[in-house]
């Protein structure tokens, strides 16, 4: 069946978060130091689409697992897991604001190629994210926010994926069949109950944007869209 509508998965699939240096040192005002590799593993399982995060007690996970349906819950629980982590208040919160930051949120390499292409081609596309900030700045600062017809954001929806309801939502949006539809993401997990309603499922592996420099373009010609 042709496809007519292509719904992606936004963090490690279309963005990923990526900082040139330190994450912590030009935020720290006392002497705290996570360490680059510690910093990495923390930034990574930050942004880790769904699950569980090692270590913390069960209030805490509890509003892990549900921090994508609210943005003050969001806000708290990382400040809380950064704070248990060792780092102050202040910095912890200094730390939160860039995980949202829109200028830190680097595009994979064929993210507007891909995206362009799908629209000049007629092809109907959604970003379809568990998220709980407006990650509409981040395609609008890469001036790619006029070739996506819906963003549909967890935190908007009431919805966390794997829900398939929300797939449902975006291809119910872009006014096309689930059937007729690719889902592409970065987790087998979240982005592939997408497969409950019907649309096809492609997963990318979420590398550093550097190492990744073409998988969205492929995933479009597999399923003979390029």
């Amino acid at each position: 069946m042709t496809i007519r509508g292509v719904l992606f998965d936004f963090s490690g699939t279309l963005y990923r978060l990526e900082n040139d240096g330190p994450w912590l040192a030009d935020l720290v005002d006392e002497p705290e130091d996570l360490g680059g590799e510690r910093e990495a593993e923390l930034v990574r399982r930050l942004t880790a689409p769904t699950g569980p995060l090692d270590g913390l007690p069960d209030h805490l996970q509890e509003a892990w697992a549900r921090r994508d349906l609210d943005p003050r819950v969001h806000r708290e629980v990382h400040i809380a897991v950064f704070q248990r982590m060792g780092l102050a208040e202040a910095t912890s919160a200094r730390f939160y604001e860039r995980l949202c930051d829109p200028a830190l949120w680097r595009p994979y390499p064929d993210t507007a190629e891909a995206l362009r292409h799908l629209r000049e081609t007629g092809v109907r596309v959604a970003v379809v994210s568990n998220i709980a900030w407006d990650i509409r700045a981040v395609l609008r600062r890469h001036g790619v926010l006029d070739l996506v017809d819906e963003v549909v954001m967890s935190y908007v929806e009431g919805r966390i994926k794997p829900d398939p309801e929300l797939f449902r939502l975006a291809c119910d949006r872009l006014g096309v069949d689930p059937a007729e539809s690719l889902m592409v993401g970065d987790s087998e997990e979240a982005d592939g109950g997408a497969a409950e309603v019907g649309c096809r499922v492609s997963i990318v592996d979420p590398l550093p944007t550097a190492e990744r420099p073409s998988a969205l373009l492929d995933v479009l010609a597999a399923h003979g869209l390029r």
